[in-house]
C-alpha cells in the first residue's frame, strides 16, 4: 500500500494557481495517497497538522506561504514527522532558503528526491517560528500592512505598507537583553535564516542548521537611519554603521512597547523572550 501523505493547502496564498497544483498532485499520487486539507482562516493550518499527525502520514506537504508553513511547526515541531513544502505564497523565504523549486510541479519532484533535513527552529513566547523575528519598523509594517491589498498586490502590499510607516514612524526604545548581555535599541530582527522577505539578506551568517539565532540590531535616531537601512538591505551589503550591530545568541529578550512580526505575519507586541530549539523539524529539500 502506498504512503498516506497529507497536503495543507492555503488557496488564497499569494501565488496559488490550482492548475499548476493540480498537476503536482498528479506526479505526487503515483507515490502516495493523497488527501487534500483546505484552510479557510488563520489558524486552521495548525489544527489540521495537529489532527492529520495522529494518522501516523509519511510526510505532510505545506501548500501556501512562509505563514501557513508557520503554523504547521507548531502542531508538528518534535513530531518526527517530516515535512515538505510546496511554495505558493508572496515571498516563499523558505523556499528561497532551501533552494526548493518555487514552481509547484518541479516542487512536487523535490518531494520525491529530496533528502529529510533536521533543523533548528526559533521560539517566541511560547510558539516556534522558522525564518524571523522582528519588532520596530520592521513589526510596525506588518502591523499596518492591507490584507486585501496583499492578495490583490503582493509583495506590493508590503512595499506600499512600509513606505507609509517610515513616513510617520516614531521609534520607540528597546531595552534587549542577549544572553546576558544588555543593549538599547529602536529596532531589531531576530534572524533563523539568511533571506528574508524574498532574496534580500538581513543577517547574512544566518543558518536554520546552525543551532543560534542571528540578531541585526539599529539604535536609529530617526528615518534617515531607516533609510540607510534600506539601500544597504537592497544593495546586499552588511551593514556597518556606527549605530548598528550583529549578534549571535541562544536567547534574547526584548523589552518595550513595539510592534512584533514573525515569518512575515503580525505577532503581537513586545516584551518578547526569543530562544533557539534545536533539532526540531525535519525538512524534505
Amino acid at each position: 500500500m502506498k504512503p498516506f501523505l497529507p497536503l495543507i493547502i492555503n488557496p488564497v496564498a499569494g501565488s496559488f494557481h490550482r492548475k499548476r497544483f493540480q498537476k503536482a498532485c498528479d506526479i505526487l499520487r503515483e507515490n502516495f495517497i493523497l488527501k487534500e486539507f483546505y484552510t479557510q482562516k488563520r489558524g486552521d493550518a495548525q489544527e489540521i497538522a495537529r489532527e492529520v499527525s495522529k494518522e501516523s502520514p509519511a510526510a505532510i506537504a505545506v501548500v501556501g506561504g512562509d505563514g501557513t508553513f508557520n503554523e504547521v511547526i507548531n502542531a508538528t515541531a518534535y513530531s518526527g514527522i517530516p515535512l515538505s513544502f510546496i511554495p505558493a505564497g508572496t515571498s516563499n523565504v523558505l523556499a528561497k532558503e532551501h533552494l526548493i523549486p518555487e514552481e509547484m510541479v518541479e516542487a512536487a519532484k523535490r518531494i520525491l528526491s529530496g533528502r529529510e533535513t533536521e533543523l533548528h527552529l526559533g521560539y517566541i513566547n511560547g510558539r516556534y517560528f522558522a525564518l524571523m523575528a522582528g519588532a520596530g519598523f520592521d513589526g510596525a509594517t506588518v502591523y499596518n500592512l492591507n490584507k486585501p491589498l496583499k492578495i490583490l498586490l503582493g509583495k506590493g502590499a508590503y512595499v506600499l505598507s512600509g513606505l507609509q510607516t517610515f513616513c510617520r514612524y516614531r521609534p520607540e526604545r528597546l531595552k534587549i537583553d542577549v544572553d546576558g548581555r544588555e543593549y538599547e535599541a529602536t529596532d531589531v530582527i531576530v534572524c533563523n535564516a539568511r533571506r528574508y522577505g524574498g532574496n534580500f539578506t538581513i543577517c547574512p551568517d544566518a543558518d536554520m542548521r546552525r543551532p543560534l539565532l542571528d540578531l541585526f540590531i539599529l539604535d536609529g535616531k530617526g528615518r534617515m537611519d531607516l533609510f540607510r537601512v534600506f539601500l544597504g538591505i537592497i544593495r546586499g551589503k552588511r551593514l556597518e554603521f556606527s549605530n548598528t550591530s550583529y549578534l549571535e545568541a541562544r536567547r534574547v529578550y526584548i523589552d518595550g512597547d513595539a510592534h512584533v512580526q514573525v515569518d512575515g505575519d503580525y505577532f503581537g507586541r513586545t516584551p518578547v523572550e526569543i530562544t533557539i530549539r534545536e533539532r526540531a523539524i525535519k525538512l524534505i529539500i
